[in-house]
C-alpha cells in the first residue's frame, strides 16, 4: 500500500500544556440575558460569563513555568530589588534603550512622556491613533496628527506594510507647523486600529532621517514590536534569514525611546516600561514616577512582577514563539476569508479584525455597527470580542461631535499560548452563523457616556 505525502508538513504550537482553567458554557438565554445587564457593552461583561475570551491579548497571556519559576525569585525590597536590574538588563540587551523606568503598565509610561515633553500647542504626529495614547497627548494639550499611509484605511487593500508612516504627510506636518511644535513623532509597531498592521524597516529608516534633519525625536510605542519585527523577517526583503532577535533591536535604533505595556509581547499579566536614550528626560521620568508610581527601581511593580517580565523578553524574542502566536492568529483569518466574512487584510499579528461596515452595511456608523457585531457574536457563542470604531474614536475635544473613522471594527484578539486550534474553530463558527442571519441584527443606541475613554464603560439599549 502506498501513501501519499502531505504538500507540507504540520505544525504544532512549541510548548504543551501544563495546567488548564475550566470554562464555564451557557446557554443563550444566559447571554442574552448577561449582555443586556451589561448594556451591550462587551468590556461590562462578567468574565465568568464568557466562553471564548478575544477581548484583548493585554494581560491574558499564559506565563511559562520559566516565568513561574522567576515569580517565586521575586525581590520584594522597597528599593534596588535585583528583579529590577534583571529587567533593565534585558531590556538594554533586546531593545538596546540605555534608561528604563518601570511602570504598572503601559498608560504610566505613556503618561510620564506626554507630561514631560509635550506643551499646550504642540501637535504630535503618529501613525494612526491609539486611544490610551492619543488621550495622554491631548491631556498635555497636544494636537494628535494621524500621518499613516492612506492605505491603512483601506481593510481590502493588500500592502505588507500598512502600518508606514507617510513620509510626504510628515514633512508637510513639519514645514506647516515647525519642527519646534513637534515634540516627537509617535510611532506604533504595529497599528492596532488598522488592523495589527506592521511598520518596514526601511520606512523606519525613512522616518529617523527626516526627523533627524529636524532635530525631532522619534518614541515608539513598542506594545507588540516583537510581532512587528516577525512581519519584516516574513514580507521584507533581506530579511528573511535575519532572527527576529536581531530585527527588533535594529528597528528599535531607530527610535529615541519606547513605551511599553509588558501585558502583551512579553507575556505577563501586569507591567510596562518607559525606556529612554535621552539624560534629561529620564531625570524627569525618574522623579515623576516616585510621585505617580512608586520608587524608580520598582514603578508600582512587585518585584515577581518585574522578574516574569524580564524572562517574558527572552521567550517573545525566540522565532518559534512568535511564529507560532501569529500562526494562530493568520489561520482563525483564513478560514473567516475562506468562507467569504469580511475581515481587515492582511491579517494582523495579534487580532483578527472584522470589516463591519461592510458586515453589516445596513446600519449607520452612528448605530454603532462594530459595538453591535460583538454583542451579537457574544449572544451567538459565548465569545467576547471587542469594538474599534466609533465608540472607540470618541469625540472631538472642542467641538464635542463624534470622530467619524473610516475603520468600523471588531477586534477579536488571540492571547498568546491561550487557546488551541479548536477554539478558533468555534469562533470561525459563531462569526459565520452571525454572518448568514446579518439582515435580522439591529443597531444600538447610547444610553451612558462616560467622559474619557468611553468605550470601556458606554451603555446601550437596541433599537
Amino acid at each position: 500500500m502506498t501513501h501519499t505525502r502531505p504538500v507540507r508538513r504540520s505544525w504544532a504550537e512549541p510548548y504543551k500544556i501544563k495546567m488548564v482553567e475550566r470554562l464555564k458554557m451557557t446557554t443563550q438565554e444566559q447571554r442574552t440575558k448577561a449582555m443586556q445587564d451589561a448594556g451591550y457593552n462587551t468590556f461590562l461583561l462578567h468574565s465568568e460569563d464568557v466562553y471564548i475570551d478575544l477581548l484583548t491579548d493585554s494581560g491574558t497571556s499564559a506565563m511559562s513555568d520559566y516565568q513561574w519559576a522567576g515569580m517565586m525569585m521575586g525581590d520584594e525590597s522597597y528599593s534596588g530589588s535585583q528583579n529590577f536590574y534583571n529587567l533593565e538588563a534585558n531590556i538594554q540587551k533586546y531593545y538596546g534603550y540605555k534608561h528604563i523606568i518601570p511602570t504598572h503598565q503601559g498608560r504610566g509610561a505613556e503618561h510620564f512622556l506626554s507630561r514631560i515633553c509635550i506643551k499646550p500647542g504642540d501637535y504630535v504626529p503618529g501613525n494612526m491613533y491609539f486611544t490610551t495614547t492619543r488621550l495622554h497627548q491631548e491631556l498635555a494639550g497636544g494636537t494628535f496628527v494621524d500621518i499613516i499611509v492612506d492605505e491603512a484605511h483601506d481593510p481590502n487593500n493588500l500592502d505588507p506594510f500598512k502600518g508606514n508612516v507617510d513620509i510626504r504627510k510628515l514633512d508637510d506636518l513639519i514645514t506647516r507647523v515647525g519642527a519646534d511644535k513637534i515634540p516627537y513623532v509617535s510611532v506604533a509597531a504595529t497599528v492596532n486600529m488598522a488592523g495589527g498592521q506592521p511598520i518596514s524597516m526601511q520606512n523606519m529608516r525613512e522616518v529617523h532621517a527626516l526627523c533627524q534633519k529636524h532635530g525631532i525625536k522619534i518614541m515608539l510605542d513598542a506594545t507588540r514590536a516583537v510581532e512587528n519585527a516577525y512581519f519584516i523577517q516574513q514580507r521584507e526583503e533581506g530579511y528573511s534569514t535575519t532572527p527576529v532577535a536581531d530585527i527588533l533591536k535594529e528597528f528599535c535604533s531607530y527610535t529615541d525611546g519606547c513605551t511599553m505595556s509588558g501585558k502583551k509581547d512579553l507575556l505577563v499579566n501586569i507591567g510596562g516600561f518607559l525606556a529612554i536614550n535621552d539624560d534629561t528626560i529620564y531625570e524627569e521620568a525618574r522623579n515623576l514616577v516616585v510621585v505617580y508610581e512608586g520608587m524608580h527601581t520598582y514603578g508600582g511593580l512587585a518585584g515577581r512582577d518585574m522578574e516574569a517580565m524580564a524572562r517574558g523578553i527572552e521567550e517573545a524574542v525566540q522565532d518559534d514563539h512568535i511564529r507560532a502566536r501569529v500562526g494562530q492568529v493568520e489561520y482563525l483569518g483564513d478560514l473567516l476569508t475562506s468562507w467569504g466574512v469580511p475581515i481587515v487584510l492582511p491579517v494582523g499579528g495579534h487580532a483578527v479584525y472584522l470589516n463591519a461596515k461592510t458586515f453589516l452595511p445596513h446600519l449607520t456608523q452612528d448605530q454603532f455597527p462594530a459595538q453591535t457585531l460583538a454583542a451579537e457574536l457574544y449572544m451567538n457563542s459565548g465569545v467576547r470580542s471587542m469594538e474599534r470604531g466609533i465608540v472607540s474614536a470618541g469625540r472631538d475635544a472642542k467641538t464635542g461631535n463624534h470622530h467619524y473613522p473610516k475603520l468600523e471594527l471588531v477586534r477579536l484578539t488571540i492571547p498568546r499560548r491561550v487557546y488551541t486550534q479548536a477554539h478558533m474553530d468555534v469562533t470561525a463558527e459563531s462569526v459565520l452563523d452571525v454572518f448568514e442571519r446579518r439582515d435580522e441584527i439591529r443597531g444600538l443606541e447610547m444610553i451612558y457616556e462616560p467622559k474619557y475613554l468611553r468605550f470601556f464603560q458606554a451603555r446601550f439599549r437596541q433599537l
